[in-house]
């Protein structure tokens, strides 16, 4: 799985995703990445496969920084069936931002690297893996949208850089 935005990786760890995903209750593994006011703000696909959900929840704009803006923030969630399982994106409007574009819609198929959306300045993106998925960046990682690594899938875990709280 690869880097859905450029920017920071800002969290690595176990989340319950947005409800509007349809993913449950459970945890999953989230990895963010936020984008500052210099970053690329074009958000690429980290999975091949076909868009199941897309969902616009209004919300705050709070420092896409911050952990509680995943649930406060305005947010565009995209539902992917891929290969190894649904991945959710969601798109995370921060204090500066106020506006998310998607240019994808339910029942498109997306290529891994595609382009599918834009946030505007200093937003954040969040992808949540199926805990079987080993993360291969830590936070504070520089991430480059379409190139850097996120998470693995289907090989033994061979070290997790993030641990259960």
């Amino acid at each position: 799985m690869i880097s859905p935005a450029d920017g920071l990786v800002s969290a690595v760890g176990p989340a319950v995703p947005p409800k509007e995903l349809g993913l449950g209750d459970g945890e999953r593994l989230r990895i963010s990445v936020f984008m500052n006011v210099f970053s690329v703000h074009v958000n690429r696909a980290p999975v091949r496969g076909k868009v199941k959900k897309v969902a616009h929840k209004a919300g705050a704009f709070l420092n896409a920084e911050l952990d509680k803006a995943s649930v406060e923030n305005e947010r565009n969630s995209v539902l992917i069936g891929g290969p190894q399982g649904d991945v959710g994106v969601v798109q995370i409007a921060g204090f500066v931002a106020r506006r998310i574009l998607c240019w994808v819609s339910e029942d498109d198929a997306l290529g891994v690297g595609e382009r599918f959306g834009l946030i505007r300045f200093g937003s954040r993106v969040d992808v949540y893996l199926p805990m079987e998925a080993a993360a291969r960046v830590a936070v504070g990682q520089t991430a480059l949208a379409g190139e850097t690594v996120l998470a693995e899938f289907g090989r033994e875990k061979r070290q997790t850089l993030w641990r259960r709280a």
